[in-house]
């Protein structure tokens, strides 16, 4: 999409999770893709004509690219096929490059907005959003910052968007058996010293797992078809009844329930 011209939008229903913005069509059409980039979950395609272009996935949502020649590169092989077929076909672009993208999500959780970029970090989408956790400014003294005073568990304030963007329930149990501190132990406990490890194993998971390509759960896949490949190097993760992986621990890996989510941790281990 960087660099192609939008030719024309198709919108083949009026809403996803939300309503398409008015005139959403006619503002896409004839804009320039300047450059694509992210911010926690959300991708943002900045435009030529100053908006951009906001766009979320949600739990099932995933572009089908159709090149110049017809050949088709989509997500082609799940653990659970999420029956993602034409008939949830919900935006197509086509650009002036021959190339068209088209937008499948089959439970429309998925969202795509315009918004000006002078506005954007102050946007409904952005303004609650935290600190990136592969920017520059986290490291453990903003997490101890972040972290002091709270008696929610250190899963949750770690799964909350608005402390740190983008960390998801996965890597978060991967952090803290990594850190060896106890998933449901109160924020504000930790020190200066925990801090700084749960900094670095944000940045230590979170690398080995783009490296990776992700991980391959239910139905995610890369454009291309390929798959993520993190889950295989999951230390906690859907591991429950097995062995600590930890050098000299005798634990088991155990499964809690943590705000109806789950959670793997190391009892032996992490404190």
């Amino acid at each position: 999409m960087t660099g192609a011209r939008i030719e024309a939008v198709t919108l083949n229903r009026a809403d996803l999770r939300f309503p398409f913005p008015p005139r959403f069509a006619a503002r896409l059409k004839g804009q320039t893709v300047i450059a694509l980039g992210r911010r926690a979950k959300y991708l943002q395609a900045d435009l030529g004509s100053g908006e951009v272009l906001v766009m979320h996935l949600g739990m099932s949502g995933r572009f089908r690219v159709t090149g110049p020649d017809g050949r088709v590169s989509e997500p082609g092989e799940f653990e659970a096929e999420p029956g993602g077929g034409p008939r949830h076909d919900h935006v197509v672009f086509r650009l002036s490059n021959g190339f068209t993208v088209t937008y499948n999500d089959t439970r429309r959780f998925g969202f795509m907005d315009l918004v000006a970029r002078a506005e954007l970090e102050t946007s409904r989408h952005f303004r609650d959003i935290g600190v990136e956790p592969l920017g520059n400014a986290l490291d453990g003294p903003l997490i101890a910052r972040l972290f002091a005073g709270k008696a929610a568990p250190l899963k949750a304030a770690l799964l909350d968007q608005r402390l740190i963007a983008g960390l998801g329930n996965i890597y978060v149990c991967e952090v803290l058996h990594r850190a060896g501190l106890a998933p449901q132990r109160a924020a504000g406990t930790i020190d200066a010293g925990q801090a700084e490890r749960i900094a670095a194993e944000i940045r230590a998971v979170l690398s080995e797992a783009i490296e990776a390509g992700g991980s391959t759960l239910r139905d995610y896949a890369h454009t291309d078809g390929s798959l993520g490949y993190f889950q295989h190097r999951f230390r906690v993760y859907d591991r429950e009844g097995e062995p600590c992986p930890t050098p000299g621990c005798r634990g088991t890996i155990a499964r809690l329930v943590q705000s109806g989510r789950s959670t793997f941790w190391c009892e032996a281990c992490q404190r």
